[in-house]
């Protein structure tokens, strides 16, 4: 762009500033390929650290259940000894009598304690596998809510970089009117001036999108030197759902279930500590020779062993496992209280949005196309100045911008809205 005056020329110079920075800091980063939305979701789900510490945790669960399901919860005691004794008589030689014993005991549970401690491992087995499934959701809605954003900025970056494209041209034809004496030093100034707050508007966007895309890449664990082109189209048509569905898809939400199972879990650990006030009982069975200098004998002893329970009732076991449930039966209410709450709230969000991309989209935008093509025909037949065709440029140039965040808001809203209410369907934030 070449303009008469020093602020045209200045403006050129940063214009070149601009360019050589941006190159700098798109030089350095590794420009990863394009991303579709299904691929980045496939990604997060194989690398995504924290759903990974959660598919951790099902070991831990899994080898909870495993150590229930033997026939008892004791394991049998085996025990043995061998004794040696010297035996001396008047008048004879000393003799060594050697004597051996081994015995078996085994502690049965008399309250029925291996049948809760059964059930609570398996209702801890099904919330843990639960929560990795409520954890994978939000790992999918915070990768789509990322390359959503790319998205939004790839397309808000393509508008500014098309509207400063058209303030440029008028900014040197300005120039060229300036210098031919046609238009006023002010009018170079105004023309100038806009462009440069174009091109400060586009390194703005740049900057932001450069962030969105490292965070996508940190949320698909990609090489941090690489940025991810985003590349779909911002959906903003009527969602496939209705709010009595969300609502019905929100009571079983994997959440919800979790802290279900997690409560039967607790109220089966709880029986479990009031049936271990109960006490055990342990068999026991052995065998043993003894010797005298001349008989052996075998004895096969049988004992049994009861604890009274006279001073310890187990009630620190009951108490902390009766507060673990009342815990547990809070957080499950609450949770179902704000999952529909949060529903309603984003269905009518979202509805909101979708009437202004409507509003936009039918009426706002298409007159500020036609007054803007209009515009452009009146300054070129000198019928108004140049302040009137900025102001018809920036009024058009800013509806645009509010198409595309409106639009961005929508697709965000709904990956919310969908999350909360852990709908299954197919995502339509993005496509």
């Amino acid at each position: 762009m070449s303009l008469s005056n020093p602020a045209g020329a200045g403006a050129s110079l940063r214009t070149l500033g601009i360019l050589a920075g941006l190159f700098l800091v798109f030089g350095g980063a590794e420009a990863a390929g394009p991303l579709t939305l299904d691929e980045a979701r496939r990604l997060a789900e194989a690398a995504n650290p924290t759903l990974r510490a959660a598919q951790a945790g099902l070991a831990a669960a899994e080898g909870q259940v495993r150590d229930t399901r033997g026939i008892l919860w004791n394991n049998p005691q085996l025990a043995t000894d061998l004794a040696r004794r010297r035996a001396t008589q008047i008048g004879l030689a000393d003799q060594t009598l050697r004597e051996r014993s081994i015995g078996l005991a085994q502690t049965f549970e008399l309250a029925g304690q291996q049948g809760h401690r059964r059930d609570a491992a398996q209702k801890e087995l099904a919330a843990t596998r639960e929560g990795i499934e409520e954890t994978r959701r939000q790992v999918r809605a915070e990768v789509e809510r990322r390359f959503i954003r790319v998205l939004s900025l790839q397309r808000r970056t393509e508008t500014e970089r098309a509207a400063l494209r058209l303030i440029e041209e008028a900014a040197a034809a300005v120039g060229k009117r300036v210098a031919a004496g046609e238009d006023t030093r002010l009018d170079g100034n105004l023309a100038a001036v806009e462009a440069e707050r174009g091109r400060n508007q586009l390194t703005l966007l740049n900057e932001q999108l450069i962030q969105a895309r490292a965070e996508l890449a940190a949320a698909l664990q990609l090489p941090p030197d690489s940025l991810p082109e985003a590349v779909g189209d911002l959906a903003a048509g009527p969602p496939p759902y209705t709010l009595d569905e969300l609502l019905a898809s929100a009571a079983g939400r994997p959440l919800l279930r979790t802290l279900e199972l997690r409560e039967q879990a607790g109220r089966s650990r709880l029986e479990l500590e009031r049936a271990s006030a109960y006490p055990d009982l342990t068999v026991g069975l052995s065998t043993a020779r003894e010797a005298e200098p001349d008989v052996r004998y075998r004895l096969t002893t049988l004992s049994i062993s009861l604890p009274l329970p006279l001073f310890r009732r187990n009630a620190t076991g009951i108490g902390r496992a009766g507060t673990e449930l009342t815990q547990a039966q809070i957080e499950r209410q609450t949770a179902v209280r704000d999952t529909r709450a949060q529903v309603l709230a984003l269905w009518q969000r979202l509805a909101s949005q979708r009437a202004r991309v409507q509003r936009l989209g039918e009426s706002v935008l298409p007159s500020l196309e036609e007054n803007q093509r209009l515009a452009a025909i009146a300054y070129r037949a000198g019928e108004i100045g140049l302040l009137q065709l900025l102001l018809v440029n920036r009024q058009a140039l800013d509806a645009r911008r509010d198409m595309l965040d409106v639009v961005g808001d929508f697709a965000l809203t709904r990956v919310e809205l969908e999350q909360a209410a852990g709908w299954s369907g197919e995502k339509g934030g993005a496509k």
